[in-house]
């Protein structure tokens, strides 16, 4: 796992450290092929330069996001932003259903929306796949 996520993961309070090292780990095995690193101040997993899925400690739980997660037509995720995002919330790690996440991280592997290039495109986001 990539260091500075670990570093990250160390400085969440527990309880919601083992949220965050839990997701961390699962991500990692599912998506051995992504490039991690901290984005915008939060644990994020590129394939090819796109955004794919990530987690970030908020106030009241731990969001677990999928930039392509409105496609992946599955229950449990919820709308996240104005373009194709969606999330789960977490706030203790026996909340965590690693094969739903399997699930979700399979299908964020397999369906992807062009974030890389939608600065590019002023906004306007393709699908890739």
């Amino acid at each position: 796992m990539n260091t500075a996520i670990s570093v990250f993961n160390s400085t969440i309070p527990e309880g919601r450290r083992e949220i965050c090292e839990l997701l961390a780990k699962e991500i990692t095995q599912a998506l051995p092929e992504a490039e991690s690193k901290i984005w915008h101040g939060s644990p994020v997993w590129f394939l090819d330069g796109n955004l794919v899925a990530g987690y970030d400690n908020l106030k009241a739980s731990v969001r677990l996001l999928f930039w392509s997660g409105q496609s992946f037509d599955e229950p449990g995720l919820e709308i996240e932003g104005t373009f194709k995002a969606a999330d789960k919330r977490y706030t203790d790690v026996s909340q965590v259903d690693t094969t739903e996440l399997a699930r979700w991280l399979a299908k964020a592997r397999d369906i992807q929306w062009d974030y890389k290039n939608i600065v590019k495109r002023k906004g306007k986001l393709e699908r890739i796949k």
